[in-house]
């Protein structure tokens, strides 16, 4: 029974992919109908919890866009690759992925993606170079972000098994950014330099393309409010605090729990310091309020938010009154190579388009099977496989804002100038990930 209901579940998954954005938890809504009222499965609980961090921090970082905190830090990201137009294979990744970091959303690249495409293409770089990396580089930062979707998720699930958000940023902050550069060492040597490609060079002669035009490295004088820069002050902040408090338990008050003194969860400190710090952006940075729902930060966090809802709710349903059948079949093999769910990991997220969604249906199970925590966090990355298939939108952007026309979709449609260096920043990051996890095991 456990494998029709598993292939329902899928099933309605390749189905919601063809619709995409907020229907795919509408379908894991219809995943979850068809296991209760069919098949007679007693619902989970749905992921409160992770939901409502997810929450308090989207508003929050709105608060920050409507502040015009954002478009200051897209500026900085600006001039720093202006000043490094023939390093920009390296540098690019590097800001795409310490911007992400500091948003929490993979989201920020969208603005750099342009100046990149630009700053290469004058500087005689291959686009193709930075622009696929760059990409990857800001997904993988995710994974590192201590106020992301997905790492609050993780902070959610892990907390009973002792591993802490500090335990998480250990792990993958060092291997994710060693697995972008591992990444960035072979970009920088895809395909040929313009002056020498071929089929760039006839493209130009025809007129396909624009010329270059050489142009110094001056960066247009923008102006932004002492309101602008006080909310990245603040944003940065909050980040700080939420990292400091996952230090140091001491700082967080202590209550009774099961009979037991303890300081409050790093759950419900994430989601007061946000709430907090959200409402000090909104007076301290005159944000008129009903500007931040109209953010896209906030209108892609609450589609992420419903698509955890539905999709979280029918996994956990499934996995939980399946869990002694899926152990007995899987959990040997597992635990021998644990690598292995970092594939399961992997295939979802190219999937779903979600890193966050895809903790939360499949990090449950890797708990279940008897994995040690320490090794999913190693893991972690393997959730990034956006690219996989070249449909998400910063893909289809790095491809548009190229005007060499060098980074695309191949003709395969798996042969894109993604694949290559997000595999190679993939499997860097997990096995970098797994060698820290477990030596701090």
């Amino acid at each position: 029974m456990f494998w029709i209901e598993l292939a329902i579940v899928i099933g309605m998954l390749f189905f919601a992919v063809r619709y995409g954005g907020i229907f795919l938890g509408m379908a894991g809504g219809v995943s979850l109908a068809i296991l209760v009222f069919v098949f007679h499965l007693k619902p989970a609980l749905p992921p409160i919890d992770v939901m409502l961090i997810i929450t308090a921090v989207v508003v929050m970082t709105a608060a920050v866009q409507a502040a015009g905190g954002m478009d200051y830090l897209i500026s900085l990201a600006e001039k720093l690759l202006r000043k490094n137009p023939k390093n920009i294979s390296f540098v690019a990744p590097l800001v795409s992925y310490l911007f992400t970091l500091m948003a929490g959303t993979g989201n920020v690249v969208f603005s750099i993606i342009p100046v990149i495409a630009e700053v290469s293409r004058e500087a005689g770089v291959r686009p193709e170079r930075p622009l696929s990396i760059s990409v990857i580089a800001s997904q993988q930062a995710i994974t590192a972000c201590p106020i992301s979707a997905a790492t609050v998720a993780m902070v959610g699930l892990l907390a009973p098994y002792n591993v802490s958000l500090v335990d998480i940023l250990i792990i993958c902050i060092p291997s994710t950014l060693l697995g972008v550069l591992g990444g960035a060492i072979y970009a920088s040597h895809m395909g040929k330099d313009l002056d020498k490609d071929e089929e760039y060079l006839s493209r130009l002669k025809t007129g396909e393309v624009p010329p270059i035009v050489e142009r110094t490295n001056e960066v247009k004088v923008k102006h932004f409010s002492t309101e602008a820069k006080l909310s990245v002050a603040i944003f940065l902040a909050s980040a700080l605090l939420v990292v400091v408090l996952g230090m140091f338990p001491s700082l967080r008050p202590i209550f009774e729990d099961g009979g037991k003194m303890a300081p409050i969860s790093m759950t419900s400190t994430i989601e007061i310091v946000m709430m907090v710090m959200g409402a000090l952006t909104v007076v301290f940075c005159r944000v008129k309020a009903d500007q931040i729902i109209e953010m896209s930060i906030f209108k892609a966090g609450m589609m992420g938010v419903f698509c955890i809802f539905g999709l979280a709710w029918a996994g956990d349903t499934l996995v939980a009154n399946n869990l002694d059948f899926i152990k007995s079949g899987v959990q040997g093999i597992v635990q021998t190579a644990p690598w292995v769910f970092a594939i399961a990991l992997f295939a979802v997220s190219a999937l779903i388009l979600s890193q966050a969604a895809t903790v939360r249906a499949l990090m449950p199970l890797g708990l279940a099977l008897g994995i040690p925590a320490p090794l999913l966090v190693g893991m972690f990355p393997a959730v990034n496989g956006y690219f996989f298939i070249p449909s998400y939108a910063t893909l289809i952007a790095g491809i548009a804002f190229d005007r060499t026309k060098t980074t695309r979709i191949g003709k395969y449609i798996f042969n894109h100038s993604y694949m290559v260096p997000g595999l190679i920043t993939t499997i860097l990051s997990v096995s970098i990930g797994f060698f820290i996890a477990k030596a701090i095991l």
